[in-house]
């Protein structure tokens, strides 16, 4: 079996992109485990697939490298959009995009692409976080190994704790307390975790650790739920530059109380899958 491919990313944020209209991949979790692997597969973050849709212009599923199936993704569905725009398989300038977080809407941007994330969800049972009933999801202290954090808790469509730091987030261990984060028995569908150090008020710098990828170069509903939390600390104001270390992007939490982020979807080459 020959499957097409696309190998795209959003700030090094990389992804595989197959288009799946026409046929249906047996086992997406088994397949994104093979071919995201960087030895022995493609390479990528995540995988993403192209379905048609009853409900909206196309529909995006989503599998993490470890072949968990995930609700959304913030710079994966800016190249979800580019990868339509490119092909000619849409001419509208505002796309409704099915995903399991809801209907999320990508418009172009200049040469970037805007995306309108949806409203942030700030309840700890929706998130979902298993607090006490009286608990806030604000700097709610968690003890891991050796440190205490205080975590903000906020769901852009999928789960986030985030953690301000006075380290300088460039040397600090994201791997050995992101693990015991993302599975920490507090959240019971596992967590992405951002590190975060405050510049100014209008920008942030951010590394990250994704559920099933590991550390990345950068997550779009991450910096999203950072944006959100740090304006919900009043740590900055309601638009801001959230740096990473695959590029910036810019998040603007708005006076609808939507959250849109906007920055950069790129397509790095093209290939064909000789699929037993």
């Amino acid at each position: 079996m020959k499957i097409p491919f696309t190998k795209m990313h959003g700030t090094g944020n990389d992804f595989i992109v197959v288009d799946c209209r026409a046929f249906e991949l047996p086992d997406p979790a088994a397949f994104s485990i093979r071919y995201c692997h960087r030895r022995f597969g493609i390479g990528a973050d995540q995988m993403l697939l192209l379905y048609p849709s009853k409900s909206a212009d196309f529909t995006m599923k989503i599998f993490n490298a470890d072949g968990s199936e995930v609700e959304m993704c913030g710079n994966g569905i800016r190249c979800f959009a580019k990868y339509i725009w490119d092909r000619n398989l849409s001419s509208k300038q505002v796309l409704d995009v099915e995903t399991r977080a809801g209907i999320i809407r990508p418009e172009h941007s200049g040469a970037d692409v805007r995306v309108d994330m949806g409203e942030p969800i700030l309840d700890p049972q929706k998130i979902p976080v298993n607090l006490q009933s009286q608990a806030k999801p604000v700097d709610y202290p968690l003890s891991i190994a050796d440190r205490e954090f205080n975590v903000t808790f906020v769901s852009m469509g999928n789960p986030h704790a985030v953690i301000f730091l006075d380290d300088d987030v460039s040397d600090f261990q994201v791997e050995r307390y992101g693990r015991k984060i993302e599975m920490h028995p507090l959240f019971p569908k596992r967590t992405n975790v951002e590190f975060v150090n405050v510049v100014n008020r209008h920008e942030l710098i951010m590394r990250v650790w994704e559920r099933g990828s590991g550390e990345t170069l950068a997550c779009g509903t991450g910096a999203c739920a950072t944006g959100v939390a740090s304006m919900l600390k009043g740590l900055t104001e309601r638009r801001v530059t959230v740096k990473l270390l695959g590029g910036n992007l810019s998040i603007d939490w708005a006076e609808n109380n939507h959250v849109y982020m906007t920055g950069p979807a790129v397509e790095v080459f093209e290939g064909v899958i000789r699929d037993a």
